[in-house]
């Protein structure tokens, strides 16, 4: 009986390799492409207190789209997501909490709170998406530059530009696009 001749070990990765290195660049590049729209277009939000009821509640998540305030500034009656500027860091904010409030007041316009209302250009705005009118008093004050007055839904129980002052352009992170959870809620915002 002649013996069989010896094979040669295959020096080529075996087919099982090919595909695992498939699936882990796969894998890698969509890692790559999550952290940049996360970083550049939206990432999703967790509301953590009280002060947008009855618009946002506790415990919603919401999609923040970040694009837009590269090409506009926040447009009156948007809800926005913001880090906390200086004065929200001396109170022992972090700097990555991150707020939410809706948009009151732009650059050179006067907000004032007076007889239940909250004024802006001495105008009294109609506010159906309120909890209650604000119980408060706050004179007139005129939005800087580069800034904007926020407050949050929730009049009565909300830390914003009433108690705090005045928020930079450059603190926002985007505005409030659209609720994922809880599911019997999905819309936008």
């Amino acid at each position: 009986m002649t013996p069989e001749p010896a094979t040669k070990p295959s020096t080529s990765p075996s087919p099982n390799w090919k595909l695992w290195w498939e699936n882990i660049q796969i894998l890698v590049a969509a890692l790559i492409l999550a952290l940049i729209v996360r970083a550049y277009v939206a990432e999703p939000r967790f509301i953590p207190s009280d002060s947008m009821i009855p618009t946002l509640r506790i415990g919603d998540r919401l999609v923040v789209e970040k694009l837009s305030y590269r090409f506009r500034n926040p447009e009156l009656g948007e809800i926005i997501v913001f880090d906390p500027p200086p004065q929200l860091q001396d109170q022992g904010y972090s700097k990555d909490q991150a707020f939410i409030k809706r948009v009151i007041g732009r650059p050179g316009q006067t907000v004032e709170v007076k007889d239940g209302e909250v004024l802006v250009n001495n105008r009294s705005l109609e506010e159906p998406y309120i909890a209650q009118p604000p119980k408060y008093r706050m004179p007139p004050v005129q939005v800087p530059e580069n800034s904007f007055f926020v407050m949050g839904d929730n009049r009565n129980n909300s830390n914003d530009s009433h108690v705090w002052g005045f928020l930079p352009k450059e603190y926002i992170v985007g505005r409030a696009l659209f609720r994922f959870f809880p599911f019997n809620r999905i819309g936008g915002v």
